[in-house]
């Protein structure tokens, strides 16, 4: 029989701060904000929706699209195709091939209307009060912003794709750390429609559910978005419907879909694919030219744009993103730290 032993940062859900009492701390958190340890929001992210439930795949957004980030900046200076962003995905609970997500009936199923709607988050570990907060309410309280990032599998290909959502650091002002607190770790919903976790053999053996890790100051930065949406409409099920993380600098196993959990925790914490294979995929994953994967180069890669055949273009250092992100990696080896 599988026991499952509680981690350090777990936490039961009679434990978690309510809506109506996460309501009552509104302007505490409001005047934090005032006083400079808030990101402050153009509408308050802290009052609970009264929304009707939706079918959230089909909602239309209200969001900007931000200044900082135009398809010019990046390379090349054009937006993959969206048919292509939607039939080329790794999600390993839906099987390993490419197009194993989108022609999956079982992933239509899985992040079907009823699944998907309420869709909650729990953020907790170590902070002063856990919450859980549905995603109707995160989503209709945050200025919602899309950009257009240049996303870099660790299998040597890339697509630049107009993701639409909010930085994490706005979502994770709800609650307030404690000083022990250094990483955030994320955890993906477990469902057992998913074919992998009704037969582990479909995905090699992977153990569900996917985690993954950033230090906090990775996680507080600008360029972290939590997305909602790709191509001005929500997220699909095989891009990671209804919430996932953007981290353009890492390679995109970092960029976990369909969270479901986010924990403030003291030490590294475990990563699916470093479990699995500790030499291959590092906790860091920075992109970087310079540092092959056992198996192949990092130096170039396979851009999947408009053309019928993909160019391979040159890999920049940390995705070419070095400008906002290098700084917080002065001084560690990134050979060793990979």
């Amino acid at each position: 029989m599988l026991i499952k032993r509680p981690k350090s940062y777990d936490i039961k859900d009679s434990d978690l701060t309510s809506i109506e009492n996460y309501e009552r701390r509104e302007s505490i958190m409001k005047a934090l904000a005032v006083g400079g340890l808030l990101v402050p929001l153009t509408s308050s992210l802290y009052a609970a929706s009264t929304a009707e439930k939706s079918d959230f795949i089909k909602r239309k957004f209200i969001y900007s699209k931000d200044p900082h980030f135009p398809v010019s900046a990046l390379t090349p200076p054009s937006l993959t195709p969206e048919r292509k962003a939607e039939t080329y995905n790794n999600y390993y609970e839906f099987g390993v091939q490419k197009e194993d997500p989108s022609s999956s009936a079982a992933a239509k199923e899985v992040f079907s209307k009823a699944k998907l709607d309420p869709w909650s988050v729990v953020i907790d570990g170590l902070v002063e009060k856990p919450v859980k907060l549905s995603l109707e309410t995160i989503v209709a309280k945050m200025p919602l912003v899309e950009r257009n990032y240049h996303f870099r599998c660790v299998e040597a290909w890339s697509m630049n794709l107009p993701y639409m959502g909010f930085r994490l650091k706005d979502l994770l002002a709800v609650v307030k750390p404690l000083s022990s607190a250094k990483y955030v770790h994320f955890e993906t919903i477990v469902d057992p429609d998913m074919p992998a976790v009704k037969s582990p053999g479909i995905a090699g053996g992977i153990k569900f559910p996917y985690t993954e890790g950033l230090r906090l100051d990775e996680a507080y930065n600008d360029l972290t978005l939590m997305a909602i949406g790709l191509y001005g409409k929500a997220l699909l099920p095989q891009n990671g419907a209804p919430l996932r993380l953007i981290v353009p600098w890492k390679y995109g196993f970092k960029s976990i879909k369909s969270i479901v959990r986010i924990s403030f925790v003291d030490k590294l914490p475990s990563t699916m694919w470093v479990s699995l294979a500790s030499d291959e995929y590092g906790f860091y994953a920075n992109v970087n030219p310079n540092v092959p994967h056992p198996r192949w180069s990092q130096a170039t890669e396979n851009y999947i744009g408009d053309s019928f055949f993909n160019e391979r273009i040159p890999t920049k250092m940390f995705n070419g993103y070095g400008e906002e992100v290098a700084m917080m990696y002065k001084g560690m080896d990134l050979t060793k730290n990979f």
